[in-house]
């Protein structure tokens, strides 16, 4: 055996030993991308089960914090879960302040360390989705109603905020003519009720719709087309 044979051989055995010496069961324990998913304001917290944790009798524990607070405080409703996401909606409604969120794993009687979030700020990192939209024929032309999203935010009376009371909204509909297979904007601004005109008789037509954040220059999916024949 050559002398460089010798020196890879004892890199390896070096490496294999290192790997059972540096990870105790609490490291490989410890849960894995948690990270923060938001859509319309609903702010959950998702992960992974540590390397060691694949097992059904492991625990998770949530908890949370702004940034620049020392306190965390704990999730009840997430602590001793099996699942691995938690709801922390209700704990990060102040949508312009950073958030932090931290898990650990229990299993065995062995705890493993918290696993912490990068900074979550949901003003800007919430998506929104498409807007609802309904579609009505009228004297030939086609009227298109659109609502931005439902959040999970009320006023101090109780109703429904809209999405509309945080961000400026651009609505942009989409017309598609099927006998010609062909996609044309017909509207794009602030307005919720649409009409488009000019409309072939006896032809189909279907309706698709998006939002655009120009402050964010960002935009959702597309809705789901609203399809219809004209008279």
């Amino acid at each position: 055996m050559t002398r460089e044979h010798c020196f890879l051989g004892f890199l390896i055995s070096v490496s294999l030993a290192g790997v059972v010496e540096t990870q105790p069961a609490h490291k490989s324990l410890k849960p894995q991308r948690v990270h923060f998913q938001s859509r319309n304001f609903h702010n959950i917290l998702h992960w992974q089960p540590g390397r060691a944790a694949a097992s059904n009798s492991s625990v998770y524990f949530v908890q949370y914090k702004i940034y620049g607070q020392r306190q965390w405080r704990n999730k009840e409703d997430c602590w001793g879960i099996r699942e691995f996401f938690c709801d922390l909606t209700n704990e990060t409604s102040e949508i312009q302040e950073a958030y932090y969120g931290r898990v650990r794993t229990a299993s065995a009687g062995i705890q493993s360390g918290w696993t912490m979030t990068q900074r979550f700020i949901p003003w800007w990192e919430t998506k929104i989705d498409p807007p609802v939209m309904n579609v009505t024929q009228i004297n030939g032309s086609l009227l298109v109603i659109l609502h931005a999203p439902n959040i999970p935010y009320r006023n101090q009376k109780g109703k429904n905020v809209s999405m509309e009371n945080y961000y400026e909204l651009v609505y942009r509909v989409f017309i598609i003519n099927n006998s010609l297979e062909k996609e044309q904007k017909v509207y794009e601004g602030t307005h919720r009720v649409v009409e488009i005109e000019a409309l072939t008789p006896h032809t189909g037509y279907c309706v698709v719709a998006e939002i655009y954040q120009p402050m964010l220059d960002r935009r959702s999916q597309k809705s789901e087309e609203r399809c219809v024949e004209m008279p």
